[in-house]
């Protein structure tokens, strides 16, 4: 049974003192208390008033936005059906939050229905004193105070709830529409002995990824793909495009698309050296021009170590015959070959 050591800060992290937030239980007792609020109207006005409230509070528990930006909402041109999100902020600062798909269709079945109806543009837009009130009432009913159930705790909810998701802080920051990334490290501290622990333990995983010696790390910038088989293109960060052929159906489970991060892995015994003054006709899709650092000989194997133009170090395994007969030196240009065939794709995990 193999042993994994996976760096993962998010599950244990410290908030600061300072910060107000709700931990799962409880901002899944607060929202029950709205919802059971909600659904207890009766007279048209008041279920109309209640959905109201009810959706200002899902915009601020999923958004993280500020009350006076939910508040300030034309909700006739502040959501984009395209792309699932709702445009926060003010001209020059706006951002775009994406919304779960079914708090989206929720909102778009309201404003487009009877409960929307002679209210397009300013559904959102009531007294905050008195969504305030309602917050805290509805707070009381499932014993929560007052400080933990305001608008501002329900914003710092949502930031603690991405950071312990895998979202990194630099996102949330966008996502809150913060100016300084001082403001949103409140959410996210770490003792002094969880940032050693997680120094050794980043230390331990890089040792253990011995077994394919050349990683790469970038996003995917296209696919193409049939019922049985699908190549995967992707740029690394320093621009280099590299592919990969594999199954459909892993396609799917790793739900590869444009945009998406991915790391590259090659074993280092798939990998050919080819010298680059030889013209030679191969069908290896993936070819680097590199600069031999060293070559390790042994009696069966030899290891060609390579550094690429832009940094990048490539490993490959060939026979020992092979590199006498190459007779390869420190500082000699080479291309590193090896099939799309050969590539294993990993998504990154947050």
């Amino acid at each position: 049974m193999k042993s994994s050591s996976k760096v993962c800060p998010r599950e244990f992290f410290n908030v600061s003192e300072h910060v107000n937030y709700l931990e799962p239980s409880e901002i899944f007792a607060f929202e029950e208390a709205f919802r059971q609020w909600k659904s207890a109207a009766v007279r048209t006005d008041s279920v109309q008033a209640r959905e109201r409230m009810w959706l200002i509070f899902l915009m601020l528990r999923h958004t993280g936005a500020r009350l006076g930006e939910v508040l300030s909402l034309d909700d006739a041109t502040a959501f984009d059906v395209g792309g699932s999100f709702v445009r926060l902020g003010r001209e020059g600062r706006i951002r775009e939050v994406p919304l779960p798909s079914e708090l989206f269709d929720e909102i778009m079945a309201v404003l487009e229905g009877p409960l929307g109806c002679g209210l397009r543009g300013t559904f959102f837009q009531v007294d905050p004193g008195y969504f305030r009130r309602i917050c805290y009432a509805r707070g009381k009913d499932c014993g929560l105070s007052k400080d933990r159930v305001c608008p501002k705790s329900l914003r710092n909810t949502r930031a603690v709830e991405m950071l312990r998701s895998g979202v990194p802080i630099t996102i949330v920051k966008d996502i809150l529409g913060q100016s300084s990334l001082d403001l949103t490290a409140n959410f996210q501290q770490f003792s002094t002995g969880d940032m050693q622990s997680i120094v050794r333990t980043a230390h331990s995983s890089m040792r253990k990824r011995t077994s394919a010696r050349n990683s790469f790390v970038g996003h995917v910038i296209g696919v193409v793909s049939d019922s049985v088989m699908a190549e995967v293109i992707m740029e690394t960060r320093s621009g280099m495009v590299l592919s990969a052929v594999i199954t459909s159906d892993s396609l799917r489970t790793l739900n590869l698309v444009k945009g998406a991060p991915v790391v590259a892995t090659v074993k280092a015994p798939l990998v050919n050296v080819v010298l680059c003054q030889k013209t030679p006709v191969g069908s290896a899709r993936n070819r680097f021009r590199a600069t031999v650092l060293r070559v390790t000989d042994s009696p069966v194997l030899s290891e060609v170590l390579g550094r690429m133009p832009d940094g990048t170090d490539v490993c490959a395994l060939i026979s020992a015959q092979s590199a006498t007969d190459l007779a390869l030196q420190s500082g000699d240009e080479v291309e590193f070959w090896f099939k799309a065939l050969s590539v294993v794709l990993n998504t990154i995990q947050l």
